[in-house]
């Protein structure tokens, strides 16, 4: 299960960065593509915060040889310092969306057996992660397939995000959204929001369990550890 550094890329208007590549071991082509956010947190303790990383790699693996997930390439972008400002709508967040579409991709299909089939390019990230995943599918729904938002930070800038995806939530039917949140810490006022996002999904035809999952986990709080044991979830929902 090769994990590869790919370097520090720069892009326009956004501060450097590392990107980490996972390659899963048994491969069928073409593969898919699962960009990652917070990409120090995926594949390694001594990078991720608070030294608990998500093991992403061997979770998917395991996925991979019990035939629950597809062959998918791990695309972990590191963040910086303007995190806060990148994953979330606005300026920083449209410029780390062409980052990943223009830059990325592009280095991605020259160099790796991966899809050229949009629909086979996935979004998963927590917290801010998820706000930004949500993001990008609305507004380039002809770019990805799929977005897995875990403990997504609903509560930021007063709550913007529920409304904005009231209004820019895009069709069922081609694409598939995943989110969860836990009970404790700052996972635990996000219920009431999730629970308006889910709405929204049904209301606009999305079928639960088919195109469209929520899971709650009580007792779970907002930490890498929380996400590591329940990662295992959106992978299959996205990549089966």
């Amino acid at each position: 299960m090769p994990i590869i550094d790919w370097g520090w890329w720069e892009s326009p208007q956004l501060l450097p960065r590392p990107i980490t590549l996972w390659v899963p071991e048994t491969v069928t082509y073409p593969l898919c593509v699962l960009y990652a956010h917070d990409g120090q947190n995926l594949f390694r303790p001594e990078t991720s915060f608070a030294g608990v990383d998500w093991n992403l790699h061997n979770t998917l693996q395991d996925l991979i040889n019990k035939g629950q997930a597809r062959s998918t390439l791990v695309v972990g972008i590191g963040n910086t310092p303007e995190r806060m400002q990148e994953y979330a709508p606005g300026p920083k967040g449209n410029a780390y969306l062409r980052f990943l579409t223009d830059q990325l991709r592009p280095r991605l299909q020259d160099e790796f057996p991966v899809s050229l089939d949009p629909s086979d390019h996935f979004l998963m990230g927590s917290s801010m992660g998820g706000i930004i995943s949500a993001y990008m599918m609305c507004k380039l729904p002809e770019q990805f397939g799929g977005a897995a938002c875990l403990s997504t930070h609903w509560p930021w800038n007063g709550g913007e995000m529920v409304p904005w995806m009231r209004r820019n939530l895009i069709p069922p039917g081609h694409h598939r959204w995943y989110f969860d949140w836990g009970t404790e810490t700052a996972d635990a006022p996000y219920r009431p929001y999730q629970e308006e996002v889910d709405e929204i999904l049904r209301q606009r035809g999305y079928r639960r369990g088919k195109d469209w999952e929520t899971l709650d986990f009580p007792g779970h709080d907002h930490s890498e550890g929380s996400w590591r044991s329940r990662v295992h979830l959106p992978l299959r929902f996205l990549l089966f």
